[in-house]
């Protein structure tokens, strides 16, 4: 998906005159948390607690980076999630492709673009060399990546693209219908905006390069403002490298 923004929209994300945010990785690859999830669903609030919690660990940015993302096919239960999308909805449906089910559910892991649970292991660790993610996300809204690939950085007849996301934390949401009425929900890292484009390399380069605009968010109230950034394969879901970081 390619997603061009305005800069007057961009102008909420982006204050005027605010400095270049840089956001970089090392070398080893950077785990990629994904949890799919929902304001309908019983049983996510405690998955949600704990990728929450992830804000305090030290290896966040460093190690891994976590996404929350809001699934649509809780909303007809009673209760429409305001920070759902269809879109979100698509990408587990191509992850249960990739594992070959047809089947969702909520609340679901992936770590690596493998399904996960947190009582398999740390979120983070050491990974193999995939290589250097760096991307700046200018004054003007435009997030100008750079990759170079590491000798453990799988290739494909495609190429490489990348991926950014607008994350927004501190949201919370009074549920007055469905499976958590009256409960008061609270949601860290949730993606309000994604967009991605294809890697490019000039001749003799090493490195790949893409220019891409910041999302607008899906929903407004977010204290507490991120981004985070990762590398797939041209068409593909697993995450080769990643990064993110607060936003001011």
């Amino acid at each position: 998906m390619r997603v061009c923004v305005v800069i007057a929209l961009l102008s909420a994300l982006v204050p005027p005159g605010m400095a270049s945010e840089r956001f970089s990785s090392g070398p080893a690859r950077i785990a990629l948390i994904e949890l799919f999830t929902s304001e309908g669903c019983s049983s996510c609030p405690p998955a949600e607690l704990w990728l929450g919690q992830l804000r305090d660990n030290p290896g966040l940015w460093k190690e891994f980076v976590p996404l929350q993302f809001h699934v649509n096919y809780w909303d007809n239960l009673g209760w429409k999630d305001r920070l759902s999308s269809r879109e979100f909805t698509a990408r587990e449906y191509a992850y249960a492709s990739a594992w070959g089910s047809g089947t969702v559910y909520t609340p679901c892991f992936v770590r690596n673009g493998e399904q996960w649970r947190p009582l398999w292991g740390t979120a983070g660790g050491p990974g193999p060399s995939t290589g250097l993610l760096s991307v700046v996300l200018g004054d003007d809204g435009v997030c100008r990546a750079e990759f170079i690939p590491g000798p453990a950085a799988k290739a494909g007849p495609d190429g490489d693209e990348v991926h950014v996301a607008i994350l927004g934390g501190g949201i919370t949401s009074k549920v007055t219908a469905g499976e958590n009425h009256g409960e008061t929900l609270s949601h860290e890292f949730v993606v309000l905006g994604m967009a991605d484009q294809p890697l490019s390399r000039g001749p003799g380069d090493t490195s790949e390069h893409a220019e891409v605009a910041l999302p607008h968010p899906i929903a407004a109230g977010a204290s507490r403002r991120a981004f985070a950034a990762w590398v797939t394969l041209r068409g593909e879901l697993t995450p080769i490298q990643a990064t993110g970081g607060w936003l001011p």
